[in-house]
């Protein structure tokens, strides 16, 4: 359980990030703002709690490292590392323009403090298990590897040939997320091919699994310090999440994987937006 102190900096955080992946995506007129804003408050834990980095000093060796493999939520990630002084907040404004640093789908060539490119869904678990892996080799006992997978993105198998792998070296540094935020580009996952019993599935491949409300700081951060503790095994956090939660305008909206927003609308949401969580 947090501290009322740390609980309160984190929801100022996540809400001041929320407010610039929307500015990020509305400088462009259009992006992918439902799975950016699902995993907010698991960016912002990360960073601002659990994770050893040095914003100055992006390319540490002994750092922890962040697999976004559902890289299309960039945005919500670089809207973080913006505000953790891994570049200036005014690339935000570029995003995905001619020169940008900051592409659609993440780059780690492209921009500092990512740790993977992203492309092709399925391909990030996959990276993740092997900088596990590879920390385990080089001996750095201390390192933590992070990774977020996308509900709709676990249909590929590629998922599950990189879980059957990370329970077999048993990767006890590895701590994966899914976002079950119950939607994906086409639709939602029930109509397509349902993501069931996956806490169970994964305890099948050797995890240690987790299934918790991924916008309640106090579980997701306990959900980790779980985790951290049990040796022998890989971890997987199952966040139950609401696809685009705090850019009201795509809640509950069937397509909302990605949309245009325009000054207005920017606008309207960003007052919405604090205005709810004002009142919570």
């Amino acid at each position: 359980m947090l501290d009322a102190s740390t609980l309160q900096m984190l929801k100022k955080e996540a809400l001041d990030a929320r407010i610039k992946t929307i500015e990020c995506i509305s400088s462009f007129g259009s992006g992918h703002i439902g799975g950016s804003m699902s995993i907010m408050e698991t960016l912002v834990y990360l960073y601002y709690v659990e994770m050893r980095i040095r914003p100055e000093e992006p390319d540490w060796e002994e750092r922890d490292r962040l697999v976004l493999s559902k890289g299309h939520a960039g945005p919500a990630l670089y809207a973080v590392l913006a505000k953790k002084g891994f570049f200036p907040l005014e690339w935000l404004g570029t995003l995905n323009k001619g020169g940008t640093k900051l592409p659609s789908h993440v780059d780690m060539t492209k921009t500092p403090g990512v740790d993977f490119t992203a492309g092709s869904l399925g391909q990030g678990i996959s990276a993740a298990v092997g900088i596990a892996l590879a920390q385990r080799i080089r001996g750095f006992k201390d390192s933590w590897t992070y990774a977020i997978v996308g509900d709709g993105e676990s249909q590929e198998g590629e998922v599950w040939e990189a879980a059957e792998v990370a329970g077999a070296q048993k990767l006890d540094n590895l701590i994966a997320f899914t976002d079950l935020n119950k939607q994906q580009l086409d639709g939602y996952t029930d109509d397509i091919i349902p993501m069931y019993h996956l806490k169970e599935r994964y305890e099948t491949f050797g995890f240690d699994a987790y299934e918790v409300d991924g916008h309640d700081f106090n579980q997701v951060a306990d959900a980790i310090a779980s985790a951290k503790s049990v040796k022998g095994k890989p971890h997987m956090i199952i966040l139950n999440t609401v696809k685009s939660f705090g850019y009201i305008p795509g809640e509950g909206v069937k397509g909302n994987h990605s949309m245009s927003i325009n000054e207005e609308t920017r606008k309207s949401a960003i007052d919405a937006l604090v205005d709810r969580e004002g009142g919570r």
